[in-house]
């Protein structure tokens, strides 16, 4: 009997620690346009970013959507929470790095590598996922490819 209770609370023991290890940022988050706010001159009118780990241990995230000037927009990158930069095709951006910082929020930073020229694109911020796990806020400070500053503040919704 002691042997079958010891081994029951070591499976809950472990299991418990899976669920506090997994990533609260990964799922299918929607992008909320009347909870998000921008300086931007062409603001996202509607997002959908699919966040998946990867065996390698990087996280994934496709992300699609619409402008408000109807330009659509669909890339695929991904990073390892390590703070190192990791090369994105067909962004925005052509690097981006992220750092964890507590089990809710992360640092990243996108930019466009010096080589790449004529674009002055860097954002700086963080993403933070409420207690709830509902809901992802990304703030975020910089350039965009024109050199114009831009802040903005998306909200998004798990799906």
């Amino acid at each position: 009997m002691r042997k079958t209770l010891t081994m029951m609370l070591l499976v809950v023991a472990v299991n418990v620690v899976g669920l506090m290890a997994a990533d609260v940022r990964l799922g299918t988050w929607k992008y909320d346009a009347k909870k998000s706010k921008t300086t931007s001159s062409n603001p996202i009118k509607s997002q959908i970013d699919v966040r998946e780990a990867l065996p390698d241990g990087r996280v994934q995230i496709s992300r699609s959507g619409q402008f408000a000037d109807g330009t659509a927009f669909k890339y695929v990158f991904a990073f390892k929470y390590d703070g190192k930069d990791y090369k994105v095709k067909g962004a925005p951006f052509t690097t981006i790095a992220v750092k964890r910082i507590d089990s809710n929020t992360t640092s990243f930073e996108a930019s466009v590598e010096a080589s790449k020229t004529g674009s002055k694109y860097n954002m700086r911020g963080q993403t933070v996922v409420s207690r709830d796990a509902q809901t992802l806020t990304q703030t975020s400070r910089g350039t965009d490819a024109a050199g114009k500053a831009v802040e903005s503040t998306a909200v998004f919704i798990r799906q």
